[in-house]
């Protein structure tokens, strides 16, 4: 999947392989050696990783751009490849169609990390209750509710109903949000992304270079990556000061990101925001400024995020729960579709998009997408 879909994209851009010179990933998603010598790289110049998983998505842009911009490298590509569906972790062979669970030594010689065993004694297993707790206490904070919740899923539910690469293309009702099955309370089976196989390649060069290529370019005005030192491992460790606690963690991020790009959340026309869990996407709302700090709730529930009557169209795609589970790089895809103008759900004159990648331990990133000439 990974060379097929990095061929895929040199030809949608009109490049090919000899073009190739640069990989700039994240979450450890492909090994360049291996890729560059499958594929008859002849040459690479730069290969580097942006760590902390989804976290790291938007931020392998600006790490492209700037193998670009220093020399380093010509035509970088920014890739996810990953199959999920056969990957059930703790479950026996029966449970899982025969697939056997991975045993503890997966873990190394070693056993368990001291700090993993930490919060595993203390029955913080899987990141959906690591997220629970930080859904519960927006809950308790700002009376943030399960509606509020439902309204993201349903809303991106729509949106994924017209995308032929959709997994979940059937609409979502509040009656079947509200009565399905609990997960990890306050959270339920609608509020989790999906575990899905796929791939998706972004390739980047430069401004001067992309006028004579076979698309219309789309280019990053910003890319940051990062944020409070506190948040650290966050979703394990949970370190940070209390009146940061309920948010996504993206707060410095989006700060410098809007300085960087010289513009103000009221210019961005769409934005696809990260969601593994739908609480995230209200508390990134708030960070990036389209509302203020404990008012997301009220924000998505006016209608704010739908896309062809809100304020501020949210994951036209369908996003990680409903569209595709690509941690983070249907995102991206989607940004560029809706600024050449060919989405499958079109902002109307839609000129600059903001994605974003986690919340997760750092670093956490986004990157804000102009249209060009």
């Amino acid at each position: 999947m990974a060379c097929d879909t990095i061929l895929a994209a040199l030809e949608e851009a009109g490049l090919s392989v000899r073009d190739l010179d640069g990989f700039a990933i994240y979450s450890n998603s492909c090994n360049p050696a291996q890729v560059a010598e499958t594929l008859g790289v002849p040459e690479v110049r730069f290969a580097a990783t942006l760590t902390a998983g989804g976290g790291g998505s938007a931020g392998a842009l600006g790490l492209a751009a700037a193998a670009i911009v220093s020399g380093m490298s010509e035509v970088c590509v920014t890739l996810m490849t990953l199959q999920q569906i056969r990957r059930r972790l703790g479950r026996s062979s029966s449970e899982n169609g025969g697939v056997p669970p991975v045993p503890v030594s997966a873990y190394g010689s070693g056993g368990v990390p001291a700090n993993t065993a930490f919060h595993i004694n203390s029955g913080v297993i899987a990141p959906g209750h690591n997220f629970a707790m930080l859904a519960r206490r927006h809950m308790h904070l700002y009376g943030t509710t399960r509606e509020h919740f439902a309204e993201v899923a349903i809303s991106q539910r729509e949106n994924a109903i017209k995308r032929p690469t959709s997994l979940q293309r059937e609409p979502l009702t509040l009656d079947e949000y509200i009565n399905g099955r609990m997960i990890s309370d306050p959270l339920c089976i609608y509020d989790y992304t999906m575990e899905s196989d796929g791939a998706i390649a972004v390739i980047t060069t430069s401004a001067e270079r992309a006028r004579g290529l076979r698309q219309r370019p789309i280019l990053i005005m910003a890319s940051t990556h990062g944020g409070a030192g506190r948040w650290g491992q966050a979703l394990f460790n949970f370190q940070m000061p209390d009146d940061y606690f309920a948010s996504s963690g993206h707060r410095p991020v989006a700060q410098r990101l809007y300085a960087m790009a010289g513009i103000e959340p009221r210019d961005v026309d769409v934005a696809l925001l990260y969601d593994h869990f739908s609480p995230m996407v209200i508390m990134q709302l708030e960070d990036y400024g389209f509302c203020p700090i404990g008012e997301g709730g009220r924000f998505v529930a006016d209608g704010n995020i739908r896309y062809g009557s809100g304020s501020i169209p949210v994951n036209t795609h369908g996003g990680n729960l409903s569209e595709a589970y690509i941690i983070g790089m249907t995102h991206v895809r989607e940004a560029v579709e809706q600024l050449r103008g060919c989405a499958v759900n079109q902002v109307k004159d839609a000129e600059v998009a903001l994605v974003t990648g986690g919340p997760a331990t750092l670093p956490v990133s986004a990157a804000i997408l102009r249209r060009g000439w």
